[in-house]
């Protein structure tokens, strides 16, 4: 495995937006062939609690490899992209292999 962690994916203040990213930086060994993958981590933040994390509508993803740099890591919130808001700290895992 190339490398793991975590971060927090930060949608601001409420109420909110309906899209973060965090780029995940210091990943020497990523190339562009490598693979990147990301979660959501139900643990508790300043802004929710870690059962918000099971059950909120949020998806992620990971992509934009950048070789010898790292990755970024978008989220989205709600089942329509652009009609539901969230707000706040997640909490997430990553992974590049």
């Amino acid at each position: 495995m190339g490398a793991q962690g975590t971060a927090d994916l930060d949608f601001g203040a409420f109420p909110g937006k309906t899209d973060a990213k965090v780029d995940i930086t210091g990943q020497t060994g990523i190339v562009s062939g490598s693979l990147a993958e990301a979660w959501i981590r139900p643990v508790n933040t300043a802004d929710h609690y870690d059962e918000e994390h099971m059950v909120e509508d949020l998806r992620i993803y990971a992509g934009n490899i950048t070789p010898g740099t790292g990755f970024t890591v978008f989220g989205y919130a709600g089942s329509s992209i652009g009609t539901t808001l969230i707000y706040g700290v997640w909490k997430i895992g990553w992974v590049w292999n």
